[in-house]
């Protein structure tokens, strides 16, 4: 298997354009070397705010361009001659919005209710144990949300990890909750449900 981590996130100096670029470089690459399946790091940012939990056949509607460059790789791959599975990747622990770019002070959005926003998540190591099962099968579709099950609050996270925070208002903006369901991946792979403590010992022990 060829597993292609490249893109470019937002708040890079490079074209979100590029997301497409490398990976149809990467599939090329693959096809001409005669390699096995390619993965290729999608987003579950190309679901914007279609409420969950979000299957791999739920409505595609990404409010961000960064969102709208990894359907785009997504198009691609699928018109691609080699054989390729689009991983939907959920927050990533310590590449992520909180606990990556975490400074002091840090502001967290509040909803009305008074929680923080709920995302799934994965840690570095869950994520190569998966990304290596994954790879070890042949029979896999085109795309998958990839995650560890469970829903994990922004605020609780940061507890876990010992930072701190402060709170504002939501707007209208801000997401609640970015779910993914994990059914389809769960046919290929096995992996324990997330804990803000589990997802902050991952990424501790991995950084």
């Amino acid at each position: 298997a060829v597993i292609c981590l490249a893109g470019v996130t937002p708040g890079s100096d490079k074209p979100l354009s590029l997301n497409v670029t490398l990976a149809e470089l990467t599939l090329d690459a693959a096809r001409d070397a005669q390699a096995g399946r390619v993965f290729l790091m999608s987003s579950a940012a190309v679901y914007g705010r279609v409420p969950g939990p979000l299957s791999e056949d739920s409505l595609l509607a990404p409010t961000s361009d960064y969102g709208t460059a990894k359907l785009a790789m997504e198009a691609m791959a699928r018109a691609h001659p080699h054989p390729a599975t689009c991983l939907r990747l959920a927050n990533v622990a310590g590449a992520d919005a909180i606990l990556g770019n975490w400074n002091d002070p840090f502001t967290v959005d509040t909803l009305p209710d008074g929680t923080t926003p709920t995302r799934s998540y994965i840690g570095p190591g869950a994520l190569a144990q998966a990304l290596r099962s994954l790879s070890e099968q042949s029979d896999l579709p085109p795309v998958l949300n990839l995650a560890l099950p469970g829903r994990i609050a922004m605020g609780a996270l940061l507890d876990a990890a010992g930072l701190g925070w402060t709170t504002r208002p939501a707007t209208e903006e801000t997401i609640p909750d970015v779910t993914l369901d994990l059914t389809r991946l769960a046919q290929h792979v096995s992996l324990d449900p997330a804990t803000p403590d589990s997802l902050v010992a991952d990424w501790r022990g991995h950084a």
